[in-house]
């Protein structure tokens, strides 16, 4: 769901990254949808060129898709004759910029420092070929560096699908939705309908190849049998050409698998929090297992595994090393993996449900700090029931003064955190009766633009801090060092940094928790 603060701070982000040229034709996107190169220079009042280069550097940097529509979407029979490029700007991959310290986090944990700095290299610059990565590589050294070494680091991101080949530059795709409905077999057969595909995950999806070229170093993907008929000069010639292919190949880093693995550590430290330890390593163990089968990022049930495989991933692990068969089944139990999920002896567990809970009780505590202990049990009540209560049974409930409890729940109802109805009971007199409610996925979306609204509001005020104390960035490390009043500047401009990043942090896990996972 993409929220008003959520799109400007996506457009806040490019205009501190990129400029006010580019931003503005990135507004445009997020305002009209998908746009022509004649349309957006038409809304933009930019001229052709500007638009282009704005355009160029949003491809580049992961943030903007073209795509041709499909012949069959273009009403006019002379404009099915006539290519038209359009350009989709991708929400998610704007927002993904603030995550950048924790994709490189994950690599530095996961991998070596040489992958850290060749990743760096594809999120500083967007998009890089082999070649230019060795460039890069080799600046301000001696001896350029081997494309060897490069080729091998590169590898083992690949390898860990945390690096793939760049989409399709202009995909075809069509832009004209039909519903589709599924129906039950038997006499009431009922219509199951399904939320139809959006535009961008359609465009997302026909752009990235598959998994056999997406995440392959090689560019020849000839048969055996081809391979096999040539000659050892036409093998030699093909290899040389193989390798030209290979430095022409670009590259990206694989946002998508870089929030699996921020998900599944969520998931895991959230666990550890309600739990203990070794549950925490038992998932662990299934979601390690089982990463490289997920088919999407927000997999409500993990995939199914037998105890066996479980113990013996568990197993690799030095606490699971002390676990035993009957301590595994306990935390199985733990994780929810009830009779009626053990499907042919395999177990599966309910990672949305963890989910969740951890929305639930970040939502709990955003009502706790602003509203106080009597409206969080107000609230939690109504949370967990899903259904009506009118004010005195809520009060009753919660044991909150009949003459505090309409006042809190008014607070909590103006603010957008409940749903409430009037209901008019008829008798000797009328009666009207106030019935609350929490509307999850209403009050999901508000919590996420609040959010939104809270970062947008932690960048604006780094970039303020940062452009008011810009001649102290300018001024000697020596001087800085010096006691005076420059230092207690510079010190109090390094602590103001610390604290809103810092928060920024916390906030953006908070923004993936209610809109990636």
């Amino acid at each position: 769901m993409v929220t008003q603060f959520g799109i400007k701070l996506a457009v806040h982000l490019i205009t501190n990254h990129f400029g006010n040229l580019v931003a503005k034709v990135c507004e445009n996107l997020f305002s009209h949808g998908v746009l022509t190169l004649d349309q957006l220079v038409r809304y933009s009042e930019l001229t052709k060129d500007q638009v282009k280069n704005s355009l160029l550097v949003l491809v580049q940097h992961n943030c903007c898709q073209a795509f041709v529509s499909a012949p069959e979407d273009d009403d006019d029979g002379a404009d099915r004759l006539r290519v038209r490029t359009q350009y989709l700007v991708l929400f998610d991959n704007i927002i993904h910029r603030l995550r950048f310290p924790k994709f490189l986090e994950t690599v530095s944990r996961k991998l070596d420092e040489e992958c850290v700095e060749l990743l760096d290299g594809l999120l500083r610059d967007g998009r890089l070929t082999l070649k230019q990565m060795v460039d890069r590589a080799s600046q301000g050294k001696e001896n350029a560096v081997d494309t060897k070494v490069v080729r091998e680091i590169l590898s083992k991101l690949l390898t860990a699908r945390l690096v793939e080949r760049c989409p399709a530059p202009e995909p075809v795709v069509s832009t004209s939705f039909k519903e589709t409905t599924t129906r039950k077999r038997g006499a009431k057969a009922a219509k199951i309908f399904e939320p139809p595909e959006t535009l961008e995950q359609r465009v997302v999806e026909a752009a990235v190849p598959g998994d056999a070229i997406r995440f392959s170093f090689t560019a020849d993907m000839k048969s055996k049998v081809d391979r096999e008929t040539n000659s050892d000069d036409d093998e030699i010639a093909s290899v040389q050409e193989n390798d030209e292919k290979e430095e022409e190949i670009l590259w990206r880093a694989n946002f998508e698998e870089f929030i699996r693995h921020l998900r599944h550590k969520a998931l895991i430290e959230n666990i550890r929090t309600q739990h203990d330890d070794g549950t925490a390593t038992v998932l662990s163990a299934v979601l390690e297992a089982t990463k490289t089968v997920e088919k999407k990022v927000k997999m409500e049930n993990s995939v199914p595994l037998s105890l066996d495989t479980i113990t013996a991933e568990v197993m690799k692990t030095d606490t699971g090393r002390t676990m035993t068969i009957d301590r595994i089944r306990a935390s199985l139990s733990q994780l929810g993996c009830s009779q009626r999920m053990i499907v042919d002896d395999a177990y599966s567990i309910d990672l949305k449900k963890i989910i969740e809970r951890a929305q639930n009780e970040e939502v709990e505590s955003i009502v706790l700090k602003r509203y106080g202990r009597d409206a969080y049990r107000m609230f939690r009540l109504l949370s967990k029931d899903g259904c009506f209560h009118d004010t005195d049974q809520i009060a009753a409930s919660t044991l909150v003064e009949k003459k505090e409890a309409p006042k809190l729940l008014y607070r909590l109802w103006k603010d957008n955190y409940l749903y409430m109805e009037k209901v008019v009971a008829t008798g000797v007199k009328q009666i009207t009766i106030l019935m609350w409610k929490v509307n999850k996925p209403l009050l999901w979306e508000h919590v996420l633009d609040e959010m939104y609204h809270a970062a947008l509001n932690l960048s604006l005020r780094m970039a303020f801090e940062q452009e008011k104390d810009e001649e102290l960035l300018n001024v000697p490390k020596d001087k800085l060092k010096e006691p005076g009043p420059l230092q207690k500047k510079y010190k109090r401009l390094l602590n103001v940094w610390l604290l809103l990043g810092s928060s920024l942090t916390k906030l953006d896990e908070a923004l993936m928790l209610f809109h990636d996972f």
